[in-house]
């Protein structure tokens, strides 16, 4: 009897239905004992967790129903049932049709957690999804919703059919994966992880490297520290500070690199090229726009800039030891043009055919190779 008694408040529970303007609601409150994780898994609704300082898991669930009669609104109620259990050091939560579901319907459920929470692993196959203030590990899943995340100290994973998923502080590794929201990260102290199949992406800041991918939006990173990784099916690319190597590969669209400390690779099937303060060297290719890069002091490496129809201008430290080659294979009228008396432009062909302009020189002794190329279109080498 004293073992029953000390388990009723844990696993107390209470029901009440009103009218709220032109729905019936049920309201469902009650709590469960401490535990080290939660299992919340809604077959409908939306879902919002969060951490406090209190021992216990406490939850209010609120049913709605938008029939017009009370007695319709308990008959639906009723089909979809809710249990709340511990299972070892698990509070699950569980919400599932008893029969079929109602046109007209929803559920939303509001936890509050302990704050050191282990993990929680929360899914619903069509609401929102909110949880913040948590230090566990986190693993959210939605058949269609938006997901919110912010202050979560563990690991995330994160999933929507095609809801946007937006993360505020982050403070471990992030994996991110919606069928065709937007994507927008905040701070991720830990390495990143996102795909879209078709919504833009954004990294405001990134500790530990990113690695992105979007069907056909735009990617866009302020700041990143370590590896970055992106490729979109044809939007833009804009990339800020990096501390480490670039990947960037888009299917049509301009890329912007304000600037890299590792070696970088950019590839487009046919918008233009900007690429700023280049440490270790670039290797850009460009279906059909123009190339502008930088190389500023730093560990270079072989380099290649190439576009078959578009003007390439070339920003050179004045230190930088470096041999250079560069063409134009239909001039046309274009020529190359320097402002390094070391490299030396030379013109090949007949005087009313097309001709070919070639260019070589080596600088402040020589070093890796940088090498130039555009079928028609200027170049021009500059000093920093």
């Amino acid at each position: 009897m004293a073992f029953l008694l000390a388990a009723l408040p844990a696993l107390a529970q209470q029901t009440r239905v009103q009218r709220e303007g032109s729905s019936w609601v049920e309201i469902i409150t009650g709590s469960l004992p401490a535990s080290r994780s939660l299992r919340l898994s809604a077959q409908t609704g939306s879902i919002e967790v969060h951490g406090g300082d209190q021992p216990t898991i406490s939850y209010v669930i609120r049913k709605r129903s938008f029939t017009d009669s009370e007695r319709n609104a308990r008959r639906e109620f009723d089909s979809y049932r809710i249990t709340a259990r511990q299972s070892g050091d698990t509070a699950v939560i569980e919400g599932n049709w008893e029969g079929g579901s109602p046109r007209k319907f929803t559920a939303d459920y509001s936890i509050e957690v302990p704050r050191n929470l282990a993990l929680a692993k929360l899914e619903t196959q069509g609401g929102t999804m909110s949880v913040r203030d948590v230090s566990s590990r986190v693993e959210a899943s939605t058949g269609g919703g938006s997901v919110s995340l912010d202050r979560i100290g563990g690991s995330i994973k994160a999933e929507s059919g095609g809801g946007s998923i937006l993360v505020g502080t982050a403070s471990s590794e992030l994996r991110l994966e919606t069928g065709g929201g937007s994507i927008q990260v905040a701070m991720a102290k830990g390495p990143i992880q996102a795909e879209t199949g078709g919504g833009s992406i954004q990294v405001v800041n990134g500790m530990q490297g990113a690695v992105l991918s979007t069907g056909g939006g735009s990617i866009e990173i302020k700041r990143c520290q370590g590896r970055v990784k992106v490729s979109t099916g044809g939007g833009g690319i804009d990339i800020g500070e990096v501390d480490g190597p670039v990947e960037i590969e888009t299917g049509g669209g301009s890329i912007h690199l304000a600037g890299a400390k590792g070696p970088v690779r950019a590839e487009t099937a046919g918008g233009g090229m900007e690429l700023y303060n280049l440490a270790q060297g670039a290797r850009a290719e460009t279906g059909g726009g123009g190339i502008t890069a930088q190389f500023v002091n730093g560990p270079f490496t072989e380099s290649v800039l190439e576009t078959p129809s578009g003007d390439i201008t070339v920003y050179l430290a004045p230190s930088l030891r470096l041999n250079v080659r560069a063409a134009i294979d239909i001039s046309n009228g274009h020529s190359i043009h320097s402002d390094f008396a070391e490299i030396r432009v030379r013109s090949e062909g007949s005087e009313y055919g097309p001709k070919q302009v070639s260019a070589q020189g080596t600088l402040n002794g020589g070093g890796p190779m940088l090498k130039v190329h555009t079928t028609t279109g200027d170049i021009w080498f500059r000093k920093k």
